[in-house]
């Protein structure tokens, strides 16, 4: 039993995909300090906000559009895809695939 579970961890590349899971989030940490400490501000002096672009609302009457916010996310998750891209293409695992149906 217990070789069978080795057996299966090496060929379904289980410590792979945990590793890359774990420095998944760690890469994320880093683009989003980078996003948080020095876009966010840059934005922030460009449109004029004195509090930040996080906090940057619009509001109609009683209500606030939290505009910031979602422009904070939103370029977060832009450079976040573009490292991820650009890893995987740099280390070359996107041609892993093609490697094992050939």
């Amino acid at each position: 039993m217990v070789k069978g579970f080795i057996e299966f961890v090496r060929k379904q590349g289980v410590v792979g995909l945990a590793v890359g899971f774990i420095l998944g989030g760690a890469v994320s940490k880093v683009v989003t300090a980078l996003i948080e400490d020095i876009v966010n501000p840059i934005l922030s002096v460009i449109l004029g906000t004195t509090e930040g672009i996080a906090n940057a609302t619009w509001n109609i009457g009683d209500v606030a559009i939290k505009w910031g916010d979602f422009l904070s996310v939103t370029i977060d998750f832009i450079i976040l895809a573009g490292v991820v891209y650009l890893l995987v293409h740099i280390l070359k695992l996107d041609r892993l695939d093609l490697k094992e149906e050939k």
